[in-house]
């Protein structure tokens, strides 16, 4: 990756950092909201992470990385799939949200497919996956995959046990099919301990911020844990093949689990500095016999702030 330079060259950083108020701030603002004795509880069981500062400047190096990335990959006609899966409530949006937050929404897209249809139930089960890949010069986030099946389809009873089977023994084959049409397939895990879910959903369940993450599917994640690790364990061992391995993301430190995968997804692209022409502003041109008309105040959005 020619185009990785040391952090310390980077001197817009600092100015980015001044000017730049995070999405992480804003949260971190939200937390009087949560219940005093959870967030005690909570600081207690968490040493300090990364000081604001820190994770900020390594977090904004790292996504001006992943715009040379992404302009490698659109120039070159790379395609990419990334998948992400994990324990409810272990980050895997976090992460997402970094990687896409300065990224051309056209070349870079998020997959979240809800429940299946009726219909998509009786279709090859990869079917309603495939649409969603990408066209040469594009990057595919999905937030959850087929693996669905592996996990939340097999835990809950909504897939046999023959159709698991089937899934294991396709998957496999499907993956490297991929890899053979000329597709980067990058499987990243999302891990944390059963201490650590329950206190990020005992805070959801306190902050009236963070309800919408909770679902009945999450809830009754909590009551089948040991059932969903026997299915995780089953899922690596029959699913890591050399084409397309799983990599693990210990994600309690939520800091530290969005930087260290974002670090590795760069090291997992050859990407290198892509040449573009210089940009330069074009004189505005001016129409003397133009005036502007003035529009109908009932169109403008209130100045309340």
């Amino acid at each position: 990756m020619d185009g990785y330079k040391d952090e310390n060259e980077m001197d817009w950083l600092e100015a980015e950092l001044a000017d730049t108020l995070d999405e992480d701030y804003e949260l971190e603002m939200s937390e009087p909201a949560l219940s005093l004795e959870i967030r005690k509880i909570y600081e207690k069981a968490h040493p300090p992470s990364l000081e604001r500062k820190d994770y900020f400047r390594k977090l904004l190096f790292l996504q001006s990385e992943l715009i040379k990335m992404h302009d490698w990959v659109q120039h070159t006609g790379e395609k990419v799939v990334v998948l992400f899966e994990g324990r409810d409530s272990a980050g895997k949006g976090g992460v997402i949200k970094r990687i896409t937050q300065r990224l051309n929404p056209r070349v870079c897209r998020v997959v979240a497919l809800p429940a299946p249809s009726e219909r998509e139930k009786t279709q090859w089960y990869f079917q309603r996956y495939v649409p969603h890949l990408p066209a040469a010069g594009e990057i595919v986030l999905f937030d959850r995959s087929w693996y669905n099946r592996a996990g939340v389809e097999r835990v809950m009873g909504f897939a046999t046990e023959d159709q698991v089977e089937q899934f294991f023994n396709d998957v496999p084959e499907f993956e490297r099919m991929l890899v053979r049409s000329g597709i980067r397939v990058i499987k990243y895990w999302f891990s944390i301990t059963d201490e650590e879910q329950q206190m990020r959903f005992l805070m959801r369940i306190h902050d009236p911020l963070k309800q919408w993450k909770l679902s009945p599917m999450d809830l009754q994640s909590r009551v089948r844990w040991e059932n969903y690790t026997l299915a995780k364990e089953e899922m690596l061992a029959r699913t890591n093949i050399p084409e397309a391995p799983w990599y693990i993301v210990p994600g309690n430190d939520k800091k530290r689990a969005r930087l260290n995968c974002i670090d590795h997804l760069l090291t997992m692209i050859p990407y290198e500095a892509v040449p573009h022409e210089e940009v330069v502003l074009p004189e505005r041109k001016y129409n003397p016999e133009y005036e502007r008309s003035v529009l109908p105040p009932e169109l403008y959005v209130p100045s309340k702030y």
